[in-house]
């Protein structure tokens, strides 16, 4: 492929200008390669006539002579401030001015901030093995430690000697942090012993995925090209879980640039399987919360890449509420897309964690002040009103196997025996289905957050060469049209709010809702509800109002509590 020419100064010559501003402007689709021979041609180095009309024939657009007459100076005019942009340098962390928020007119939220009460529970006993625990949940791991049964120090090492051991299997260590998890497990220990306990979180090993900042330590993106890039700072959810006394043992595998499951270093796995990917772009968060290998993980989702991963590999992963958790310190997949969220055997986990990480740092402009997440385990569950997306539950979706089927219908069984009335709902769809839009917005967004990685070319080091063309194509989408899939975005959100008024949780197929509550920003959580024949776990969705996780994680935690899916777990081989 032929190098764009550049400038002296560091900016992109006029020609390349020329036809870059070609594609953009006028066409949504891949075409600089057929104005850019012309632009060569040209004596002139400025688009002409002609130019422009065979760029408005690819467009679609039906321009006549005059039209193009008036269109032609004002492109060329154009490019003067392509130029002076351009010679800012814009990191993939720079926030657009535009910030995406997810309340739709007439949402009302709770203001009032609680304390956190968390269930009750049976005394736990240390095991005489100590990796008996290595399955247990948050809660129960806290009362080994609350109880000084088990040092924060001893967890620690316990769950390093899991990390080496399954990762050849796995593949979902980027980076063991080891000596960070040592000190603070030391630290831990000291503070316990002298009756200082932080809370749940205090002494809690747990794994970030590999695009969430941990200063002293490489952060990858999951991609060759930055496989040296570290930051000297930590993103501001490693340093609230650090303030909860929690322990960060690993950085875990994340998609090449937070898509899918391959990185620079091949497929992370699913432990049910090892044969199979563990999916989406938290890979290692899910498949290390699966296997035993971290108490708990974090791990982001743009398009699905918490939902996913959870169901693959048999966790709760939660996808919190738009702007709940702040993203400083995380690679950007889509600015108005990105969530960042807890991966946990249970519900009550992704509670706590969520608990811990929530609210405004005065960095990420898109969370909000006064919307404080409470937890109360006192809340009436019989009080929730409980719907399901109907035809979602009776269609046969191609990628779901006749397991997810019958497990989908078991779950509503399940809750309906609990005593729920469930309340048939329909979600928008068909004329506007948030699958396609969803995926049109985040490809717009990482080609602006990739503009500089693009034009320079170090894309060329990416394991998925495909991508390279998804993240071009995406460069040459015209801004208006941009605007008008987020006009359109806000429609469903306001069609979205309407389906599920007065509705406190949705249940749904994760499918079915993934795309579309994606764009909204709606909160949406995954719970194993089942296996295959092959014993590999299937999974539902529960759906939330904005800023409410509490219900559908009080919904989500009950479900548990009566099916104890959860308390599976794979069988590894080193």
């Amino acid at each position: 492929m032929e190098q764009t020419p550049v400038a002296k100064d560091g900016a992109r010559s006029r020609r390349s200008f020329l036809s870059y501003f070609s594609g953009i402007g006028l066409s949504s689709t891949l075409m600089p390669g057929l104005l850019w021979g012309s632009v060569q041609e040209a004596e002139e180095q400025e688009l002409t006539l002609e130019m422009t009309r065979t760029a408005a024939q690819v467009a679609g657009l039906d321009f006549s002579d005059e039209e193009l007459e008036m269109i032609v100076d004002g492109v060329n005019q154009s490019f003067e401030r392509f130029e002076e942009i351009r010679l800012t340098s814009l990191d993939n962390s720079v926030m657009p001015a535009l910030h995406f928020s997810p309340v739709a007119p007439g949402m009302e939220f709770e203001r009032v901030e609680g304390a956190l009460r968390l269930g009750s529970r049976s005394l736990v006993t240390r095991p005489s093995d100590l990796e008996e625990v290595a399955f247990w949940s948050i809660m129960d791991l806290a009362q080994l430690i609350e109880s000084r049964q088990v040092r924060p120090s001893e967890l620690t090492e316990m769950y390093i000697g899991r990390l080496r051991r399954y990762n050849a299997t796995l593949n979902c260590v980027v980076t063991l942090t080891e000596s960070r998890a040592r000190a603070l497990a030391e630290q831990a220990d000291a503070e316990i012993a002298e009756g200082r306990y932080r809370g749940p979180l205090h002494g809690i090993p747990w794994g970030a995925k590999d695009i969430i900042a941990a200063q002293g330590y490489p952060t990858t993106w999951g991609a060759a090209p930055f496989e040296e890039q570290t930051f000297d700072f930590d993103a501001t959810v490693v340093e609230r879980l650090d303030d909860a006394g929690a322990i960060l043992v690993a950085k875990l595998t994340t998609g090449e640039l937070a898509f899918g499951d391959n990185w620079f270093g091949g497929r992370t796995n699913n432990p049910w399987n090892p044969e199979q990917g563990s999916s989406g772009s938290s890979a290692g968060s899910g498949a290390a919360t699966a296997a035993g290998l971290v108490g708990f993980a974090i791990g982001t989702d743009t398009g699905g890449s918490i939902l996913s991963p959870a169901v693959r590999c048999g966790v709760v992963g939660l996808r919190p509420t738009f702007g709940r958790v702040s993203r400083y310190g995380v690679m950007a997949a889509g600015y108005s897309l990105d969530k960042v969220g807890p991966m946990c055997r249970t519900a009550e986990g992704c509670a706590v964690v969520l608990h811990t990480v929530a609210g405004p740092d005065g960095k990420d402009m898109a969370v909000p002040s006064g919307v404080p997440f409470n937890w109360d385990v006192g809340m009436n569950l019989e009080a929730l009103r409980i719907g399901y997306f109907e035809s979602a539950f009776n269609e046969e979706e191609p990628r779901q196997s006749t397991d997810d089927r019958m497990n989908a219908a078991a779950t509503l069984d399940t809750l309906r025996t609990m005593g729920f009335t469930l309340e048939p709902v329909e979600m928008p769809r068909n004329t506007f289905s948030g699958r396609d839009l969803t995926y049109f917005i985040e490809f717009v967004e990482r080609a602006a957050g990739f503009d500089e990685f693009v034009r320079s070319r170090k894309d060329t080091g990416l394991r998925r060469q495909n991508h390279r063309g998804e993240l071009r194509v995406s460069q040459l989408v015209p801004a208006v049209e941009y605007l008008q899939a987020n006009r359109i975005r806000m429609l469903l959100m306001e069609e979205v709010a309407r389906a599920i008024e007065g509705i406190d949780v949705l249940v749904a197929p994760w499918r079915s809702i993934n795309p579309l509550t994606s764009m909204t920003g709606h909160p949406v959580v995954a719970v194993p509800n089942g296996f295959t024949g092959e014993v590999t776990p299937t999974g539902i969705a529960f759906m939330g109002s904005i800023y409410r996780e509490d219900k559908l994680l009080m919904l989500a935690k009950a479900y548990q509590e009566a099916t104890a899916f959860h308390e599976r777990h794979p069988v590894l081989r080193a």
